[in-house]
Formats: structure tokens, C-alpha cells, sequence
């Protein structure tokens, strides 16, 4: 088996709005007190979401594009991205650590341009 998503986000310009909309859909409830990258969210505005199946989060806020996005866990982010660009992708952010954390994340988009997220130890 290949490597596991461990994580999805949604992020868009009225993180309270999204979040109150997946809330009430499928009744999640967020904990908006751990700290992310500036590049992911603005402070304050991510909101961690533990589900039955993959944990993820909703935030971003001004400034911040509209999109969804999961991440894959590798052992070694900078070296799956370099990867991912040999292959054809393109890099869209990081390697950046999580702030406070011992995490590491990039994002890149593929060939056809789906934004695709990296995950892994710091």
C-alpha cells in the first residue's frame, strides 16, 4: 500500500462562515486554539476537526485562496517535493513548519493543476 492521507483542509476567504457551514452539515465541531502556518491560515481562524475517518481542518481568511486540499504523509516533505516538481508538479508553498509543532507541510499541484498537500515529521 502507498503512503496514507493523514489530513484534509478547507480554506476560504470567511473561515467562521465555513466553518458554520460544515458544523451544522455534518455536525463537526472545531477547536480553533492550535496554531498553523500564516501560509495556511490566518491566526486564529483554522479550526481543527476530528472526524470517524480523516482529521482536517477549515480556515484561511483575507487574502487566502479558495480551495481544498489533502495531504499525503511521507517521511521526508522536502524530498517528496522535489520529487513531486521532477515529476511535473509545481511547488505552491513550503516546506514550512507548523508552528509550534513538530510538522512539516508543502503544497504543489500535479500536472493538470490540482493543488496536492505533503505532511510529515519535522
Amino acid at each position: 500500500m502507498g503512503r496514507p492521507v493523514v489530513h484534509f483542509e478547507i480554506i476560504g476567504t470567511d473561515p467562521a462562515r465555513l466553518r458554520g457551514y460544515y458544523g451544522e452539515l455534518f455536525g463537526w465541531r472545531f477547536d480553533t486554539s492550535g496554531p498553523v502556518s500564516d501560509q495556511v491560515s490566518e491566526p486564529g481562524e483554522y479550526g481543527f476537526v476530528e472526524t470517524d475517518g480523516i482529521p482536517g481542518g477549515v480556515g484561511g481568511g483575507a487574502g487566502h485562496e479558495s480551495h481544498v486540499v489533502f495531504y499525503v504523509g511521507v517521511p521526508d516533505v522536502a524530498a517528496a517535493l522535489a520529487e513531486a516538481e521532477r515529476l511535473g508538479g509545481t511547488r505552491r508553498m513550503g516546506p514550512d513548519r507548523a508552528p509550534g509543532r513538530d510538522l512539516v507541510v508543502a503544497h504543489f499541484t500535479d500536472p493538470e493543476g490540482n493543488l496536492v498537500g505533503l505532511a510529515g515529521p519535522a
